[in-house]
């Protein structure tokens, strides 16, 4: 055993070669030349003049040069007294169960004050790919509290389901009452949350830390800071650093793991920057052609794998720039995802929260984590026709724009009456209202009795009879 352990100490002290001196420092990358053979996102150890060390992960490599990302910025480096040390090996994270409750910084070092946890494991960052046929499909509904999710847009465990927001719109306390609020049907709320934050600035990551101490839930929350005021290319290794600790969680300790991410804008913001001074040919709006198989590797390290009880479920954030919905960053998000939860900027002004506009958004894994002994059997037929009608709305308002509302028919007024009812009263509610899927369909019912039973053609007669008349509610 000895004599192994020793020729393996002699290996890694092989692959560990240094060099002094770079060719090229530009931003936050560095190049040097004719280096031994390189893997790609091997861990790299920048030392300075001064000694002091910094690390970085290689972008590039080829016969002639690697190129470096140093992590926190390549500010007081000098070409000639810059080392270089590669490691042999890629970027890891210790990771244990004692991570809960605690902060940390975009790499996963502690910045709370505390000790840094003892690691139980060290996982590669990068996350190791799972086969597709080990994967278990995403079947149990998660009760967020929230009845415009619930009814409308349901999450499911092991699911992806971004947020697609705009500046100034309230997607951190949807996000924080998700977290808060999230539990699988029939039990307790069992999800550890883990939160990655990039790029956002210090009264966001307040607010979530607040909000989770609040409730007495900071136990059960990780916490990944990397802030506005931190180096941007930080940003790349901070939700792969969160994730992989997600993973241990679920698929080692057998927990239930939700993890949101924010801002995935400033994410994609942080890759542009590096495929600009990388030199590489732009795509759409400037982002390297590779975003989509980039944000693909973050997105798809979510679900659940067969024979294993733990799960990843996903909140990813991103603002839409000029809340543009066709923007490549959201536009991608959405062939990725398992369909996405979008803000409307007018509800929001009309003070109804959770802003969530009803047609573009959509969860496409909700019919099969509803119905009969999962959410309760007139959920598939009472979602169709709460869509159905409000769609209708949106015609009649269109209308009434144009004709004005007084020349509107008694139908199109009702429909005018349904569509108000199921903004203040079905959508809207508290920041601290958690919602039973139960009064969630009630109040749906309820909001259909604005309509007359004619109107109705996705539901079944029996769902009239029992629900509409009132029976059901009693």
């Amino acid at each position: 055993m000895h004599e192994a352990n020793t020729i393996d100490v002699i290996k890694k002290l092989q692959v560990c070669r240094e060099y002094q001196g770079v060719s090229k420092i530009d931003g936050p990358l560095v190049v040097v030349k004719k280096t031994h053979s390189i893997g790609y996102r091997e861990l790299v150890e920048c030392t300075d003049a001064a000694g002091n060390v910094r690390l970085g992960m290689v972008l590039d490599t080829s016969d002639e040069a690697v190129v470096v990302q140093i992590f926190e910025g390549t500010h007081g480096l000098t070409m000639p007294e810059t080392r270089l040390r590669f490691r042999g090996e890629p970027l890891t994270l210790g990771v244990s169960e004692a991570m809960l409750g605690r902060v940390f910084d975009g790499l996963g070092r502690p910045i709370d004050g505390g000790p840094k946890p003892r690691a139980r494991e060290q996982l590669d960052v990068n996350g190791l790919p799972v086969n597709p046929v080990a994967r278990e499909y995403p079947r149990d509904f998660i009760q967020t509290g929230i009845s415009v999710i619930d009814g409308m847009n349901t999450l499911i465990r092991g699911q992806k389901l971004p947020i697609f927001s705009g500046n100034g719109l309230p997607h951190n306390e949807l996000a924080a009452q998700i977290a808060r609020q999230a539990k699988i049907k029939g039990g307790k709320t069992d999800f550890a949350v883990v939160f990655a934050a990039m790029g956002v600035k210090h009264d966001v990551a307040r607010f979530f830390i607040r909000s989770f101490e609040e409730t007495n839930s900071l136990d059960n929350v990780a916490l990944f800071l990397s802030l506005a005021d931190d180096p941007s290319i930080e940003r790349i290794i901070t939700p792969r650093a969160a994730l992989t600790l997600a993973e241990y969680l679920a698929y080692t300790k057998g927990m239930h793991v939700l993890v949101i991410m924010t801002d995935m804008a400033n994410y994609c913001e942080s890759l542009r920057e590096i495929s600009t001074l990388r030199g590489e040919i732009p795509s759409r709006k400037g982002y390297p052609g590779y975003l989509y198989s980039d944000l693909a590797e973050l997105y798809e390290r979510s679900g659940m794998i067969r024979g294993l009880p733990g799960s990843i479920t996903q909140l990813p954030i991103l603002t839409m720039p000029n809340d543009d919905i066709s923007h490549p960053i959201p536009d991608l998000t959405g062939y990725i995802t398992e369909g996405q939860i979008v803000f409307d900027r007018d509800m929001h002004g009309r003070g109804i929260y959770p802003p969530v506009a009803g047609l573009p958004s959509l969860s496409r894994l909700m019919k099969d984590g509803i119905g009969k002994d999962m959410t309760r059997e007139d959920h598939p037929h009472l979602a169709s026709q709460l869509f159905a009608a409000y769609s209708y709305v949106k015609d009649v308002k269109n209308l009434a724009s144009v004709i004005g509302e007084e020349e509107l028919t008694p139908l199109d007024k009702q429909y005018l009456e349904f569509g108000e009812f199921f903004e203040r009263q079905f959508v809207n509610q508290r920041t601290d209202e958690d919602r039973s899927i139960e009064d969630t369909l009630n109040l749906g019912w309820e909001a259909l009795r604005k309509l007359p039973p004619e109107e109705l053609h996705r539901v079944t007669d029996e769902e009239l009879e029992t629900w509409y008349m009132g029976e059901g509610n009693l």
